[in-house]
């Protein structure tokens, strides 16, 4: 029987991740049970969820990286195949088509491709030459934008927008001329302006509300300022748990998903959000610090990538609570209940873990 240090090396885990990614799924856990209502159902199905993410985080951690570059372009191909299929046969909830139901698994496709687009970008960029030229540049927008479109038509304005930062992202790390940034930054005004004029109404109305969401408090202000009112009701040190008010008095929609962090403030105060935020910071620091050890084009660009979308979903999602970001509907992670959500950060965790294993080997 080999002692526990030996096999978290066997299975190519690291430890300080791993210990992270724990810690936040109890917090998701424990708060789940007082968003939900004390509902053991809920929890239940969450532990499931959380269950699976880490056999898939262990799973991927197996791999070499010869078989994941392998696999990447038809993991893209196959990924855009299904959101065509969402659009075609997806399941229509609260307006939007962004599910597929095959009677015994009901996944969201889009979720896979946070994981799928940053490693389609690292592929093609990792064999040739850097920084890019224009041509491999463009090819590369290409890779990020089809999926992009295909998630906005859901429409899922959120997800596609976290989907195209995470694969720009590499790019920019790729060594992305500072004139094409430059570009553009200038030509955001314009590329904003185009956005706005094939926004759905409730996409625009959600931009208005963030300037002012007083200006309707009973109709499209209403989540944020209920959400404003939970994070500013927990003061120091909280409420406590099971007794916030504007999540049991049914004040706060969209309590167990989206505005769980809304709840999570609330019962814990100021002091709980900075717990939270400290073990955020912690998995963050930990997962820059193994990108800065990966060897290779290949897995310093896919680590980097991964790291910035994982602080890009705690942001967006933090920022949106506390009216600072328009609504857009990404989860917390591993904290907001869901299960495609969680299964993909842990499958993104796991592939990090299997280069990190490898660092000492080459692959350009």
């Amino acid at each position: 029987m080999y002692p526990p240090k030996l096999q978290i090396q066997l299975f190519h885990l690291d430890k300080p991740i791993l210990l992270g990614l724990f810690i936040l799924a109890c917090f998701g856990l424990i708060i789940l049970y007082s968003a939900a209502g004390q509902d053991l159902d809920i929890v239940f199905r969450q532990a499931v969820h959380v269950g699976m993410g880490f056999g898939v985080l262990v799973l991927l951690a197996q791999l070499r990286l010869q078989q994941m570059i392998r696999w990447i372009p038809w993991l893209y191909v196959g990924g855009v195949l299904l959101l065509m299929l969402v659009l075609i046969i997806g399941d229509i909830s609260k307006g939007s088509q962004r599910w597929l139901d095959f009677g015994v698994v009901r996944f969201q496709p889009s979720e896979m491709m946070k994981i799928i687009v940053p490693l389609m970008v690292t592929w093609y960029l990792s064999d040739r030459p850097l920084p890019p030229n224009f041509t491999r540049v463009i090819v590369s927008t290409l890779i990020v934008v089809v999926p992009v479109l295909l998630i906005a038509k859901q429409p899922d304005l959120g997800t596609a927008l976290l989907i195209g930062s995470s694969g720009m992202f590499v790019l920019f790390l790729a060594g992305l001329s500072w004139k094409i940034i430059f570009s553009v930054i200038a030509a955001m005004p314009v590329v904003g302006w185009l956005l706005w004029h094939v926004m759905h109404d409730y996409q625009r109305q959600r931009v208005l509300t963030l300037l002012d969401p007083e200006n309707d408090p009973l109709g499209t202000g209403y989540h944020i300022i209920q959400s404003i009112i939970a994070i500013g009701s927990g003061g120091m040190y909280g409420k406590g748990w099971l007794n916030g008010t504007q999540s049991h008095l049914e004040f706060l929609p969209e309590r167990t998903t989206d505005f769980i962090f809304a709840v999570y403030s609330e019962e814990f105060g100021l002091l709980g959000i900075i717990l939270l935020l400290i073990v955020y910071l912690f998995i963050i620091t930990r997962g820059i610090i193994l990108a800065s050890r990966a060897q290779g084009t290949f897995a310093r660009l896919f680590s980097g990538g991964l790291i910035f979308t994982f602080f890009v979903y705690i942001f967006v999602n933090m920022g949106m609570v506390m009216g600072i970001l328009p609504v857009v509907g990404l989860p917390l992670p591993l904290i907001s209940y869901g299960g495609t959500s969680v299964v993909t950060l842990m499958a993104g965790f796991g592939l990090l873990m299997a280069v990190n294993s490898q660092r000492h080997l080459s692959y350009n």
